[in-house]
C-alpha cells in the first residue's frame, strides 16, 4: 500500500493540471472507489471548474477546485494517478478521468481498494481536517509519542507505528525502517520503551519521513543501499550496518523485517 512518500509522488503527477479548466469528467459511477461519495455531484461540480491546488497528508491527497469544491483521493493498495495525453482513451480500471485541453488526469485502481471523496463548501471537509498532525509538524512531539505508546503499552511497537491516528502516512516498510534505525525490536511492547528509546523513535520517525519524501517522493526510486528498504525483501538479505542476516515474520498482521543483531528484544 502506498505510504506517505509514494502518495506525495503520485499527487505531483496531476500538478500540470493546476490552473487549468476541467472540461469534462468521466467516471465509472458504480465503481467501489465511489462508495463514500456521489459520482453525480462530482460530475456536476467539477465540470467547468479550474483545478487550483494539491496537497498530500498521511496516505491521502486533496485537490481543490474553483467553486468551493474539494476532491480527495486515497490510493488504497493498487491505486495510481497518471497524466495522459489529450487523445487518451480511458481503460477499464480508469475510474475517474478529469479531461483538460492539454491532458487527461487519470485515477486508476484495478482492485478498487482506493477511495474518491468529494465535498463542497467554503472550508476543507472533515475527512481532510481530521487527519492527525503530520509527523514532520511541530505538533508531532516526543511527549505526544510517549503518551500514545503508554496508552498502548502491551501492543508491539511495530503495530503501534502503523496507527494512523498518531503516525499518519507511516506504513509497513517505513515502520520497519524506523525501528531498524532506532535499534528497537518490532515485538517490543510499546509501554516498555525507555525515555531514551522514545526520543530515538521520535527522531528516526521524522528522519525517515523527511528523507523518504526527498527520495521516493521526488523520483519514485528506491532509497540507497544504506537503508533497510532495498534489503528487506531479499532472500538471505543482510543488515546494511552489521552484515548479519535479516529476519522476516508476521507481527501485528503485517510482514515485518528486522536485524536480530541490531534490534534486541528486552
Amino acid at each position: 500500500m502506498p505510504e506517505l512518500a509514494e502518495v506525495d509522488y503520485f499527487r505531483k503527477r496531476w500538478n500540470p493540471g493546476l490552473g487549468q479548466v476541467i472540461e469534462r469528467v468521466l467516471l465509472h459511477a458504480r465503481a467501489g472507489v465511489f462508495k463514500t461519495s456521489d459520482p453525480r455531484s462530482i460530475v456536476r461540480h467539477l465540470t467547468g471548474a479550474t483545478l487550483l491546488s494539491s496537497e498530500a497528508a498521511a496516505k491521502q491527497m486533496l485537490f481543490r477546485a474553483s467553486g468551493e469544491t474539494w476532491l480527495g483521493i486515497h490510493l488504497g493498495m493498487t491505486g495510481e494517478l497518471s497524466l495522459q495525453p489529450p487523445d487518451y482513451t480511458p481503460k477499464k480500471h480508469d475510474h475517474l478521468v478529469l479531461v483538460q485541453a492539454a491532458q487527461n488526469l487519470v485515477f486508476s485502481d484495478h482492485r478498487m481498494f482506493g477511495r474518491v471523496q468529494f465535498s463542497t463548501g467554503p472550508k476543507a471537509p472533515a475527512w481532510w481536517t481530521n487527519i492527525a498532525p503530520p509527523v514532520l509538524s511541530a505538533a508531532f512531539t516526543s511527549k505526544a509519542v510517549a503518551g500514545f505508546l503508554k496508552r498502548r503499552a502491551r501492543t508491539p511497537v511495530k503495530a503501534v507505528l502503523l496507527m494512523q491516528e498518531r503516525f499518519p502516512g507511516i506504513g509497513n516498510w517505513m515502520a520497519d525502517e524506523i525501528l531498524w534505525r532506532a535499534a528497537i525490536h518490532p515485538k517490543q511492547p510499546a509501554g516498555s520503551l525507555t525515555a531514551g528509546e522514545i526520543k530515538t523513535l521520535h527522531r528516526e520517525t521524522r528522519w525517515v519521513a523527511d528523507h523518504a519524501l526527498k527520495t521516493i517522493g521526488e523520483t519514485f526510486k528506491d532509497p540507497p543501499k544504506t537503508w533497510l528498504f532495498p534489503h528487506r525483501w531479499e532472500n538471505g538479505g543482510k543488515c546494511p550496518r552489521t552484515g548479519a542476516p535479516l529476519v522476516r515474520e508476521t507481527i501485528g498482521g503485517r510482514t515485518t523485517c528486522w536485524s536480530p543483531a541490531r534490534q534486541i528484544l528486552h
